[in-house]
């Protein structure tokens, strides 16, 4: 299943920086009609607005309130394509201080995108269908200890993926878990790694939508847990394992 983007009508959570603004770039440069940009803050949205006119809509949207995503995919009735990127990462040590900021990267990450997907699904089947987007991780896949709660909640995502295209597939519903590495960002700014550009990530994962694949991992580092990920879950684990001891050792 796959989806041409060309004449589509999109919405995309976290649309004011980093992937979600380059998602909204993107969507434009392969003739999306209109993108429906949701943010916290509208006035984060503005250059957007200033760039695309009344191509682009600017939406407050706290995906962590279910009752507002509702009112807004009520609003936003037309959406055909829908991207979950909302997300926040926030460092949590599994063994020290407060539990708040990792419980913060579940109700954003997880519980967000739980709150799109049950809003939105409808709303994408009642427009001939169309596709569902979310943004999980590497550290979905495998746990990274520096960031080990995000991992988690990335890791709940991924599971998320996989049921709701298990569930609705045969309806009409693609859906595309996306697995990045590190992205120059500011979410990732004080990552010691190679970034990719948000650019070139936005480029891959609309590409994985047109060719109807079902993940895309849309970056140097992402790419080599492809095939690991394939091959079995095990295996990806060893392979982090050995990355991060090698980091280690050169450090």
């Amino acid at each position: 299943m796959k989806t041409t983007i060309e004449g589509k009508i999109a919405l995309v959570t976290g649309s004011n920086r980093g992937i979600g603004r380059a998602i909204v770039e993107a969507l434009f440069e392969r003739g999306a009609s209109k993108v429906y940009a949701t943010a916290r803050d509208t006035a984060a949205l503005a250059p957007l607005v200033e760039t695309y006119g009344n191509r682009v809509e600017a939406l407050a949207l706290d995906v962590t309130d279910p009752d507002q995503v509702n009112r807004i995919a009520e609003q936003t009735n037309d959406a055909q394509v829908v991207v979950n990127n909302a997300g926040v990462a926030n460092g949590a040590n599994l063994f020290e201080g407060d539990l708040g900021p990792s419980r913060q990267e579940f109700e954003v990450n997880y519980w967000g995108s739980l709150n799109v997907a049950r809003s939105f699904v409808p709303v994408i089947l009642s427009n001939g269908g169309g596709a569902l987007v979310n943004i999980s991780s590497v550290g979905g896949l495998v746990n990274f200890p520096m960031f080990p709660t995000y991992s988690d909640s990335k890791a709940a995502v991924h599971s998320l993926t996989q049921g709701i295209r298990q569930l609705k597939k045969a309806e009409g519903l693609q859906v595309v878990g996306v697995y990045p590495g590190p992205v120059d960002t500011d979410m990732a700014a004080d990552f010691d790694f190679e970034k990719a550009s948000p650019a070139s990530v936005a480029g891959e994962i609309l590409d994985a939508v047109e060719a109807g694949a079902e993940e895309v991992f849309p970056d140097p580092m992402a790419k080599g847990f492809a095939e690991p990920y394939e091959a079995g879950a095990k295996t990806l684990e060893r392979a982090t394992i050995a990355m991060m001891e090698g980091a280690a050792a050169e450090a």
